[in-house]
């Protein structure tokens, strides 16, 4: 899984990128944030600060709409800020997902975290047994329903509500949920707990799709949806689903090929999900099947260094893809175009 943040760069929302807070992580992401958030936490309504105020133009203060609700949970559970705390597992840091106690001394982990132990992880006493924690799950599960998923469901002028009160309009963070799941789903892959990664990442796609809904035409909403699908693509891979891995990388495909291929982060995402594919037909004897993303590989990656001739990493990927398709002209017999690809590569490379 890509330690890139998907959010990278997206023309909407704010917040730091988890990718660039968390210290154990190496990706980067440059989403910045122009104002402080405060006030009510969706998951506990307690308030934390009454008004949310921004800078007009001239260094002014503007009050806002009194109706609107921004979204900062005092736990520290946000884009800015992660914290571990009582709805986390301490083996993989990220949010629990099917939580599990040990017996007897009743510590709780996720399920997939605690099975590969016989002492606990935190005391160091014999596990005896492991029993669901449904409870505790479920205040974790309404936690992270609550948690960033506010959505300006009405407009600014619809003061009153057909029974004559006032309808309180949330801030709209969607941004900020989305690099919140992109957060626990990398740290729960990174510490093998495929299944946890995979639910948080299927929360996200299910947010941006129904983002997409209103705003079809939304390139950032197409890149950010195209990186979370290979992701999942990665997760239905190591869980040994190749057909659903295979759906996933070319769905990825499909929404990364929408934007133009000016950004090289996502010219890299989409050729890497290509080869994917390629990899996975490759391996199950496929070769016809595999050369055709391979080539399709190989053609995005050529454009790009038409482009971007100058920049290392470029020419470095198409020769990864040239020697790919060669490969698979080897495999099929074809010795004199695969002896030319190879000799392509290598001139790619001496470049």
């Amino acid at each position: 899984m890509s330690s890139i943040c998907p959010f990278a760069g997206a023309t909407t929302g704010g917040g730091v990128c988890p990718v660039k807070s968390d210290k154990s992580n190496t990706g980067v992401c440059p989403a910045k944030s122009d104002k402080s958030i405060s006030g009510v936490c969706p998951v506990t309504g307690k308030d934390h600060g009454s008004k949310l105020k921004e800078s007009g133009d001239h260094g002014e203060e503007k009050g806002t709409d009194p109706r609107v609700v921004p979204a900062k949970c005092p736990f520290g559970y946000d884009s800015n800020t992660f914290k571990l705390g009582p709805l986390s597992c301490i083996v993989c840091q990220a949010l629990l997902h099917e939580s599990s106690k040990c017996k007897p001394c009743a510590h709780k982990f996720c399920k997939a975290c605690i099975s590969r132990f016989k002492d606990c992880p935190l005391c160091g006493a014999d596990i005896e047994g492991i029993e669901p924690d449904a409870e505790l799950q479920a205040l974790v599960d309404r936690f992270i329903d609550g948690h960033a998923r506010i959505k300006r469901s009405h407009a600014a002028g619809d003061v009153e509500a057909a029974d004559g009160k006032n309808k309180v309009i949330y801030e709209d963070v969607s941004m900020e949920r989305g690099a919140f799941l992109v957060q626990q789903a990398m740290r729960a892959f990174r510490a093998r707990n495929i299944e946890s990664a995979k639910s948080r990442l299927t929360m996200c796609a299910d947010d941006i799709r129904e983002e997409l809904k209103s705003s079809e035409d939304n390139l950032d909403l197409c890149s950010q949806l195209g990186a979370v699908l290979g992701m999942l693509g990665d997760c239905c891979r190591t869980l040994g689903d190749v057909p659903a891995a295979i759906t996933y990388y070319e769905e990825s495909a499909e929404f990364l090929s929408k934007p133009p291929a000016k950004d090289l982060e996502l010219v890299h995402t989409l050729s890497v999900s290509l080869n994917k594919i390629g990899d996975l037909r490759y391996y199950d004897g496929d070769l016809q099947s595999a050369r055709s993303y391979y080539a399709r590989s190989l053609d995005v990656r050529r454009n790009a260094v038409k482009e971007h001739s100058a920049v290392a990493s470029q020419v470095i990927d198409l020769a990864t893809s040239l020697a790919k398709v060669a490969d698979v002209d080897r495999n099929l017999g074809n010795e004199s175009t695969a002896v030319e690809g190879f000799r392509k590569q290598f001139d790619a490379l001496r470049s």
